[in-house]
């Protein structure tokens, strides 16, 4: 697999406080990669330190295969596009006079401004002035003023957070569509769990400066998918019924099993019943990404 930004070890600290604590990450080229953690859990300090606003108190990082101690790293950085935080907009102006500013400040000429504005669905806003912008339009600006050179990976902090439904669905579009047809590859770090479960192929989940885990989007499917906990005086009797009706399964214990995915309750205890194997008890989980991050933690709030 080809990694377009990884890192090893990575550690970063203000004075005696640790933000990352030997942070490694692999982001597959193509990929959505959601970096979930809660607030301070150290998501901006990475993002800033890959991006060459802070430099890493040790460890390493490479982007597109080049390390960050050599020199031409610069020149690879020039192929990311980000908006950190809050994107700095020019409040008087509308949105293409935004994004002719900025063209101006990187010494780019105007050529694509039309295309990246119906990108990012603000073709039609006209004289509008970005003062009078919902929130979710300066979002969408501020990733316009991203996409002037070209990007191949996109980093994104908090980008729907503070977004109304509308904005949230409109924002998960656009990175779906820079995704899939232009072939950008996007970092994008967010607490908003149950969001980014719909829009990410791959995850890193961060607590305290610690990467617990990075698992992909199937993986993480299987952990969270619906099942029920089953017990039974009969396993054998069980599992034959489990796979005639063509139900996944997991024997816990002699009593116990995992079924996997949907299915009717009365089918199951008929058919069990009629191989005189009692059901003692059953009980159904649907684990979300908020609540597998949670118990991934040890508990808490994310917020």
């Amino acid at each position: 697999m080809e990694y377009i930004l990884q890192t090893s070890d990575l550690c970063k600290n203000y004075g005696s406080a640790k933000i990352l604590k030997n942070v490694s990450i692999n982001v597959p080229k193509g990929s959505i990669y959601g970096f979930v953690g809660r607030n301070g859990a150290g998501k901006t300090t990475l993002i800033r330190v890959i991006t060459g606003l802070h430099t890493p108190s040790s460890g390493s990082y490479s982007i597109f295969g080049v390390s960050n101690t050599d020199p031409s790293v610069n020149e690879k950085r020039a192929k990311i596009g980000a908006v950190v935080e809050t994107p700095s907009i020019y409040p008087d102006l509308d949105a293409r006079e935004n994004l002719r500013m900025v063209c101006r400040l990187l010494g780019k000429p105007f050529d694509n401004i039309e295309e990246i504005l119906k990108m990012v669905e603000l073709a039609n806003t006209g004289k509008k002035k970005a003062k009078n912008f919902s929130l979710g339009m300066r979002q969408r600006l501020g990733i316009a003023f991203s996409l002037i050179n070209d990007p191949e990976l996109l980093v994104l902090d908090e980008p729907i957070n503070g977004l109304d439904p509308q904005g949230i669905m409109e924002m998960r579009e656009l990175l779906t569509n820079l995704n899939q047809q232009r072939g950008i590859t996007i970092l994008i770090s967010s607490h908003i769990l149950d969001e980014l479960s719909k829009l990410a192929t791959h995850y890193g989940f961060i607590d305290r400066g610690v990467v617990l885990k990075e698992m992909s989007a199937e993986e993480l499917h299987r952990s969270c998918q619906k099942s029920a906990r089953i017990t039974v005086d009969n396993m054998a009797a069980l599992e034959e019924v489990l796979r005639e009706m063509n139900l996944g399964y997991n024997v816990l214990t002699g009593t116990e099993a995992e079924i996997y995915g949907d299915f009717f309750v009365t089918p199951l205890v008929n058919e069990l019943n009629k191989r005189n194997c009692i059901v003692q008890r059953l009980s159904q989980n649907d684990e979300s990404l908020e609540s597998f991050f949670i118990n991934l933690i040890g508990g808490g709030v994310i917020a």
